[in-house]
């Protein structure tokens, strides 16, 4: 019965929060989509960032108030929300991405996603999502680039033209390298080397590195850790029971030779980068290890 009121209790109050909010950010958001000049524009994307961050810090505040969780947030010191940054996690959980916010909230720039491009036509959120400037992106898949092979490329030209308005504004963009969450069963079915992690995708992290490499100041490598249990899901956050999350955060510096190439016509540029990401996940998976074994 407490765990059922202290859920109760945290979702009405993310909720309140919520359509608080969400009246102010789609406002800015119309004014984002009918002012003229750029500066402007860029005045209400900082207006919704803002708003965004508020959201956000108030979120924290729910869960510290209501849940016992601790966030135990090591390293990443010295972050700045004047740069931009790339950040790569492992992924386990939905409550990742509320790990997420406790780590990065209004020390690095709001963080972002690539948006499949539909979604841009979902009521309300394809409005918010386009104001605060997440980048929507077109993949063709093989088999229609075989049919209509004057397409090559135009998917990488659509996400770079979505993340122009990033020039003037500095960014932290997410991708999770498993594609999914890492379970057991998926784990096997896929025959992973690793012991705490799914095999590594490297076209995504390809893309976005060839979409925004030169605007990138430093990688984030973060590495969650659920102490003493399985991946939790969003109940257990929510009716207090995960006790501790740990979020280890290592800052690297991004090789510009990463997206210096072309990841899907030059097989030894493609090779370059799967072997960076192989390393970078042999390390990641190295440092889960370690860092189960210190609690």
């Amino acid at each position: 019965m407490r765990r059922l009121l202290i859920a109760c209790s945290v979702v009405l109050l993310l909720l309140l929060n919520t359509l608080t909010l969400i009246g102010p950010l789609l406002l800015i958001a119309l004014l984002k989509l009918v002012l003229p000049g750029r500066s402007l524009r860029n005045t209400c994307s900082r207006g919704v960032m803002w708003v965004a961050e508020t959201w956000a810090e108030i979120d924290k505040l729910i869960f510290a108030l209501l849940t016992p969780t601790e966030w135990d947030i090591r390293g990443g010191e010295g972050l700045r929300r004047d740069r931009s940054y790339l950040v790569v996690s492992n992924h386990q959980s939905w409550v990742d991405i509320p790990a997420l916010v406790q780590a990065f909230n209004r020390k690095t720039p709001y963080f972002k996603f690539f948006l499949k491009q539909e979604l841009i036509w979902v009521p309300l959120l394809g409005l918010a999502f386009w104001a605060l400037d997440y980048p929507f992106m077109k993949r063709y898949s093989k088999a229609y680039l075989a049919k209509h092979p004057e397409m090559a490329g135009k998917d990488l030209e659509i996400t770079k033209r979505a993340c122009e308005r990033f020039k003037d504004l500095p960014v932290t963009v997410v991708n999770y390298l498993e594609g999914t969450r890492c379970t057991p069963a998926k784990q096997a079915q896929q025959g992973s080397p690793y012991r705490h992690l799914l095999k590594p995708k490297a076209g995504g992290v390809a893309f976005t590195l060839a979409a925004l490499g030169p605007q990138l100041d430093a990688l984030l490598d973060v590495t969650l850790v659920y102490p003493g249990q399985t991946p939790p899901g969003f109940w257990k956050l929510i009716s207090g029971q995960v006790p501790k999350v740990i979020m280890d955060i290592q800052i690297r510096e991004l090789d510009a030779a990463l997206w210096g190439g072309n990841y899907e016509s030059d097989p030894q540029f493609r090779q370059q980068v799967q072997d960076w990401v192989t390393q970078l996940w042999q390390d990641k998976d190295s440092r889960i290890a370690e860092l189960k074994q210190q609690v």
